[in-house]
């Protein structure tokens, strides 16, 4: 039965983290899908990030689980020891992906800008080298004279 859980759990939290990418990726500042208000593609951002932070929630219970139950049946007496199994490479990978995805969800969490901070944010075009390097080598004294 607890195999057959965690099964659920890591199909639920696959799922999960498919419609957080695709909710991420509509919520990003850099895409022109959704509407163009700024505190509403934040939102949906924080959204992305809870569905990050439920699917590495799955993950986690589910590896977690399963390695609870792999450890109760190793040092169980009346198991044989042919049926005993140990902690194996997938586990690992389980609680390294149920982190990173959790971490991943906490940072689009934190994205949401203040009140404040809120708005289209604009950005001067940056000019090339050699015309700031010409503007900047003339300057002019009081009598006219120009120095390079």
């Amino acid at each position: 039965a607890h195999i057959q859980a965690s099964r659920a759990l890591m199909v639920l939290a696959i799922v999960l983290g498919f419609l957080a990418v695709i909710v991420s990726v509509v919520g990003m500042k850099c895409t022109k899908v959704g509407d163009n208000a700024p505190v509403i593609k934040s939102r949906i951002a924080v959204a992305g990030g809870i569905l990050f932070l439920s699917a590495g929630f799955c993950t986690l219970v589910a590896v977690s689980w399963y390695a609870a139950k792999i450890t109760n049946d190793f040092f169980d007496p009346f198991t044989p020891i042919n049926a005993r199994y140990e902690f194996g490479s997938a586990l690992f990978v389980g609680w390294a992906a149920a982190l990173l995805t959790s971490l991943g969800g906490s940072f689009l969490c934190c994205s949401c800008p203040k009140e404040e901070q809120r708005g289209q944010m604009y950005y001067r075009s940056s000019q090339p080298s050699t015309v700031r390097e010409t503007t900047f080598k003339k300057s002019m004294t009081a009598n006219g004279e120009q120095y390079l």
